[in-house]
């Protein structure tokens, strides 16, 4: 899959959500009607390496790295526990290659809030992650109500 694929599929299937590029990065917000200044993430796509996030290897030639942020339990039934949250400038205490293409794992800075990640999905892996890209979506949709806009 290319990371514009995604995007698309996210436009195409995902109602009332927005696209913002920052940060080296490209967030699936959902936002409808723009009330808020972003929005509730839903995913994101990092293309490349930060001051505290290196740990994918995401200056790599062509790499890129899905993130999506799931509810607790889901997370817990997928890994077995939810994290601590690491150090500034550190990853997440858990035995995952977190530079490994096409292998849906924990995020290495995020898994703490539950967030699970993806280095360059392949098509059969996507449509694993479509189910868990549709329950960040519900999630966010969920907290966003909770805004009272």
């Amino acid at each position: 899959m290319k990371l514009d694929e995604i995007i698309k599929y996210c436009q195409d299937n995902l109602e009332g959500i927005i696209v913002v590029d920052s940060w080296g990065e490209r967030g699936i917000f959902y936002n409808p009607d723009n009330k808020l200044k972003r929005g509730i993430y839903v995913l994101t796509i990092k293309e490349k390496d930060g001051d505290n996030d290196a740990s994918s290897n995401l200056n790599r030639e062509g790499v890129f790295r899905l993130n999506i942020g799931l509810r607790r339990s889901t997370f817990i039934h997928l890994f077995g526990k939810v994290p601590k949250r690491p150090a500034k400038g550190c990853t997440v205490t858990m035995e995952y290659d977190f530079a490994e293409i096409d292998k849906i794992i924990p995020h290495p800075i995020y898994a703490w809030m539950s967030w699970i990640c993806c280095l360059n999905p392949g098509a059969k892996t996507f449509e694993q992650l479509k189910p868990f890209i549709q329950e960040a979506y519900e999630y966010a949709k969920e907290k966003y109500a909770k805004k009272k806009v």
